[in-house]
């Protein structure tokens, strides 16, 4: 006889969909009107001139409140011929990427790989999937370099030079 053991899955995403719409907690319901589902966040696309460095504009949760509760999200991802979206995880997420114009090469590092810019919708499952920044989260965490050097089977010199150019700019 095997003994049972209890089973437990983790979970993470957006609860499941029981209403059309959620009104957030400071906004009056008597005030909710066709704007409050209206989202302009995007409308600078149609004449914007391409980015000097790359560029995400969201539709989250947190831009357009319209969609907590829906399970969706979106984010625009503008390239710049040479640019690269920093390897990244969505904690809350899976993604799925549409390639609008240019081209990509898209995997665990999404970059342009030619002189041309490129423009990609991401979609989410989730009106908050978050963004975590591999190169942020790993250098900027306060983990000793000689540990990270070891990892990364390099110097401490170039794990300085990494952790430099992640610094702010002043």
């Amino acid at each position: 006889m095997l003994p049972q053991l209890p089973l437990t899955l983790p979970n993470a995403g957006d609860p499941n969909i029981i209403s059309d719409f959620i009104i957030p907690s400071n906004l009056n319901p008597a005030n909710v009107t066709g704007t409050f589902f209206t989202y302009t966040g995007m409308r600078t696309l149609i004449t914007a001139d391409p980015p000097k460095t790359f560029t995400v504009l969201k539709a989250t949760m947190e831009q357009f409140p319209a969609i907590n509760g829906q399970s969706v999200s979106y984010a625009v991802l503008l390239f710049s011929s040479g640019s690269v979206n920093p390897p990244h995880t969505h904690p809350r997420s899976a993604e799925l990427l549409f390639l609008v114009e240019g081209s990509l090469e898209v995997g665990f590092v999404d970059t342009t790989n030619n002189n041309d810019s490129a423009i990609a919708v991401s979609v989410f499952g989730s009106a908050s999937a978050g963004t975590i920044s591999v190169p942020t989260s790993v250098f900027t965490s306060g983990i000793e370099d000689d540990i990270l050097a070891k990892s990364f089977k390099t110097d401490i010199a170039i794990i300085q030079k990494i952790k430099a150019g992640l610094a702010p700019m002043a």
